[in-house]
């Protein structure tokens, strides 16, 4: 999938107008977004999500955000505070120790998978589309995709202090990634559920686009995913929010933690031998 998209841009140019950029960006990202219907939005707070909301909000659209994490986690405190602000629909699964391993015995069924990134990331969506169903939701949008075409981990900042015309290269094979990683978890989780899993930052004409901007506009030694952060606060984001660092999903949710907890509950030294045993 993401080969094909790579021969069509080859020969392009590298793109350096920053205005310009995103006044392009802010139209994709509009047509991404946009889609017919009610629709759910997989909240966590953080700049990817929150910015699929202010636009689904920007062009009137009929959506409501889900947040899932135990109690005491970073995005339940800031998935309510922004929806809060906003005035946005919020849904919210709190996570109880003693609901969490049946949640990741599912995650195990359906996905067939126990390792931890699956069952932690997992959980999350299948929390989120538990909810969705419970609502008559056929479509919910998650922020898949984002981390990979605009530079949001550590390791994009750390090429780019070797080589920033290398940055892209390596974008691609986070592309590829993905795909044997985050689909084969997401689309069992989706199709159990009856959901359609949208994901608007794999939109193929926003992938062709993001990956021709010259990646010094999307990280430095401070931030990643620079022109995004940038686009969400011109739109209108809180500041705060458009430049929340990233927590994956496992750990701002904290059920990466729960795995743990119950691992030491079951006599485990370690998560991996624990979630094996549930399978």
């Amino acid at each position: 999938m993401f080969e094909d998209l790579r021969k069509e841009i080859e020969n392009c140019e590298i793109l350096t107008d920053k205005n310009a950029i995103k006044a392009r960006l802010k139209e994709l990202l509009f047509e991404a977004v946009e889609t017919p219907g009610k629709i759910g939005i997989a909240f966590s707070g953080g700049l990817d999500s929150s910015l699929m909301a202010l636009i689904a909000d920007k062009l009137g659209m009929d959506f409501t955000l889900y947040s899932v994490g135990l109690e005491e986690s970073d995005d339940l405190k800031h998935a309510r505070k922004l929806a809060a602000e906003m005035g946005w629909e919020l849904k919210v699964k709190v996570v109880k120790l003693e609901d969490a391993e049946k949640i990741f015995r599912e995650v195990i069924r359906i996905t067939e998978r126990s390792d931890i990134v699956t069952v932690g990331v997992g959980a999350v969506v299948y929390c989120v589309l538990e909810m969705a169903k419970e609502d008559g939701v056929k479509i919910v949008l998650g922020g898949l995709g984002s981390e990979e075409i605009f530079a949001g981990y550590q390791r994009h900042v750390d090429y780019g202090k070797k080589d920033y015309s290398r940055v892209n290269e390596r974008l691609w094979d986070g592309l590829k990634d993905l795909e044997k990683r985050d689909l084969v978890r997401d689309e069992p989780l989706a199709k159990h559920f009856g959901i359609e899993l949208k994901a608007p930052f794999l939109n193929e004409d926003l992938v062709k686009y993001a990956m021709q901007i010259d990646p010094k506009l999307k990280i430095n030694d401070d931030h990643k995913k620079i022109i995004l952060c940038e686009v969400a606060e011109n739109l209108g984001l809180p500041k705060e929010f458009a430049w929340r660092k990233k927590k994956a999903a496992q750990y701002g949710s904290r059920l990466d933690r729960a795995i743990l907890r119950l691992a030491h509950r079951k006599k485990f030294k370690f998560k991996k031998p624990y979630l094996q045993s549930l399978q």
